[in-house]
């Protein structure tokens, strides 16, 4: 679109487990991240190949698209694992470069994704609330791969893309950076109607319709899984104030 080209994005390796989903990550330019790697040995290999692709696919000119954390803030709060962080430096280790170096060199620039409906927001609500009753939440094989699906093809209602500030301060630590990742990531989230809502908020522009919405969306759930919907849509007005 407008003469960019895409990007590289990383995927877990649990996306994989049917051929016509790998087909479909290839195909969009997607590179592997192993998330099922055990033991140490393994996992600092994994670490290394990946953190030194990322540095050689933004060195040969083409850009990286990375979570800032390991699966989806299924509770609309997103946080940045500093492991990421100490991932990426995995190779700036080997060229013996500081952390604030390396990372500066990354041109890193947070990204918030703004959806006014999550189509997977009951799915995530149930399984939140099956975790904080029976201790635990047993996903289907292809769990994952549908929702991304649902994701995609789910309706969505208004979506906002915010790029961030490239960060050129030297923060010298994982724990810093992820700190000034959230900054950038939470001010620059917009906030709809529906989320002012679940929030407690009064605004104009919370309608009849949008409390509508919200009210069938809490109907699909028993009540006491009804909070998990709702920090899901109000954790985000809660992480912009």
């Amino acid at each position: 679109m407008a003469g960019h080209r895409t990007v590289r994005i990383a995927i877990g390796d649990n996306l994989l487990k049917k051929p016509c989903a790998t087909e479909l990550m290839r195909l969009n330019k997607s590179f592997i991240v192993k998330r099922s790697a055990k033991g140490p040995r393994e996992m600092m290999k994994a670490l290394g190949t990946l953190s030194a692709y990322i540095k050689h696919s933004l060195e040969t000119g083409h850009s990286i698209w990375i979570a800032q954390k390991e699966g989806r803030a299924k509770d609309g709060n997103d946080q940045t694992d500093p492991a990421i962080l100490k991932m990426f430096h995995v190779e700036g280790r080997r060229q013996k470069m500081e952390f604030a170096d390396y990372v500066r060199s990354l041109n890193l620039v947070p990204v918030s994704i703004s959806y006014e409906n999550d189509p997977c927001d009951i799915a995530k609500a149930r399984e939140l609330y099956e975790k904080a009753t029976q201790g635990s939440y047993e996903k289907g094989e292809f769990e994952d791969i549908e929702s991304i699906i649902q994701g995609i093809v789910g309706d969505k209602g208004r979506v906002h893309v915010a790029f961030g500030d490239v960060i050129t301060q030297p923060f010298e630590t994982p724990e810093a950076l992820a700190q000034e990742i959230d900054r950038q990531i939470h001010q620059n989230y917009v906030l709809f109607p529906i989320n002012r809502l679940a929030a407690g908020q009064d605004d104009k522009d919370i309608t009849p319709e949008v409390r509508a919405v919200l009210q069938a969306k809490l109907a699909q759930l028993p009540e006491p899984a009804h909070r998990y919907l709702l920090d899901a849509y109000a954790n985000p007005v809660r992480n912009h104030i």
